[in-house]
């Protein structure tokens, strides 16, 4: 359920009708959220309220994205939410994981809200094992996308033109039945499920996901959101490349603790 920040103008919520919803999905890697963390940031997106669920584990922080000493005091939580009315843009950032068997009311709920809220489109940022490719997976780019059938009336030509390449299906029962192919994303959290709703709910959504291993993957979120950037346009690229915006994004002050505190000298 959405609880909008009170700014004491009244208890009148943002109104999204139209925008785009953008959020993460929990997966291998945390690159959908490190990706997120770079368009608030970079866009200086406002928060306008919470995401109430019982779905996540609970927790409490600072500001992510602090740029003064002031405003490094204020504190977040597991599910945020940031509008850019400019861009038509609101953002749900996850911070916590998700409770075991919660996958599916949280799925339920969000696509409740994303109808109730009239969102014109819902966009998830996710990733996948890279190891668990299989040979066509292994071929070309890293980055793939998936449209419920109501976005790719809308948008699938525009894929074309990018010359993205969508998801690839897998064998159900490799080496036994390789005629009979499913969606098959490990480490992707609740991408399937959630794309899968939308399918059944008639709800426009995108899939953009990356294949990718844990470790340090600021690389993969810079990857991702150049990915994005490339269909919706947030930024403009100032290099000859005009695919590759990774100079303009805004790192985030809260990444500096990304890895925890350095090694200290006395070791050595």
């Amino acid at each position: 359920m959405f609880v909008p920040c009170d700014r004491g103008g009244g208890s009148a919520g943002p109104d999204f009708k139209g925008f785009t919803l953008l959020m993460p999905a929990v997966s291998v890697g945390n690159v959908g959220q490190l990706a997120i963390d770079l368009v608030i940031s970079t866009l200086k997106m406002t928060k306008v309220g919470y995401f109430y669920t019982d779905c996540l584990v609970p927790m409490v922080g600072n500001n992510p994205y602090a740029t003064t000493k002031e405003n490094s005091k204020e504190l977040s939580i597991n599910a945020e939410v940031y509008s850019l009315p400019s861009k038509k843009l609101v953002v749900l950032q996850i911070r916590s994981p998700f409770i075991k068997n919660k996958y599916r009311p949280f799925c339920q709920a969000l696509l409740s809200w994303v109808k109730s809220s009239k969102c014109a489109r819902l966009i998830l940022l996710s990733s996948s094992h890279a190891y668990q490719r299989d040979d066509e997976q292994l071929l070309g780019t890293p980055l793939r996308y998936l449209l419920t059938p109501d976005l790719e009336k809308a948008v699938g030509g525009l894929m074309q033109e990018l010359n993205w390449k969508e998801m690839e299906k897998v064998a159900a029962y490799p080496g036994i039945n390789d005629t009979e192919k499913v969606l098959h994303i490990p480490g992707g959290g609740i991408t399937k499920l959630l794309f899968t709703e939308s399918c059944s709910d008639g709800v426009q959504m995108a899939v953009l996901l990356k294949f990718c291993s844990e470790g340090d993957n600021i690389p993969d979120a810079f990857a991702l959101v150049n990915y994005l950037n490339e269909w919706l346009n947030l930024i403009k690229s100032k290099s000859y490349d005009c695919t590759d915006t990774s100079a303009q994004w805004k790192i985030p002050t809260s990444w500096r603790l990304l890895f925890g505190n350095g090694l200290p000298p006395a070791l050595f």
